[in-house]
Order: C-alpha cells, then structure tokens, then sequence
C-alpha cells in the first residue's frame, strides 16, 4: 500500500469517521472502499455510454430477437 496526504473539509471529515464509528473501520479503509465503488460506477458509466452510441449506429431491427420471445419467462404462472 502506498500513503497519501488529501485535503478534505471539515463536514465530510465528520461524516466519514461517524460511518468509520458506526462500521468499526478506518478511515483508510472507508476511503479506500469509496473510491473503489467510485470507480465501479464510473466504469459502468462508461459502458452504458458506449452501448448507447452502439445501438444509436445499429438500432436493433424489427424482429431481429423474436425468436427468443417464447423463451422469456417473467414469472407469472
């Protein structure tokens, strides 16, 4: 592991060691587990968004997934 140094302000310094408190954890690793989940949702961001220019330069065409159709089951009975 490598140490830094941030700044952060006083609020959101408070709030962290109340969660820390509350999960018995460090400060270290609250942060490190936020950044973490920060970058998950970015990349998740980032495919979403890609997937969105796909589909807008080759929409899905009428009926290309019909077949599978009858092979949905949502459940109800």
């Amino acid at each position: 592991m490598k140490t830094i140094q941030m700044t952060i302000d006083e609020r959101l310094l408070k709030l962290v060691d109340k969660m820390c408190r509350a999960s018995k954890s460090t400060r270290s690793a609250f942060i490190r587990v936020a950044l973490e989940a920060e970058i998950r949702r970015q990349r998740v961001r980032e495919e979403e968004a890609r997937h969105v220019k796909g589909y807008a330069r080759n929409p899905v065409a009428p009926g290309e997934f019909d077949v599978w159709n009858s092979e949905q089951d949502w459940g109800a009975s």
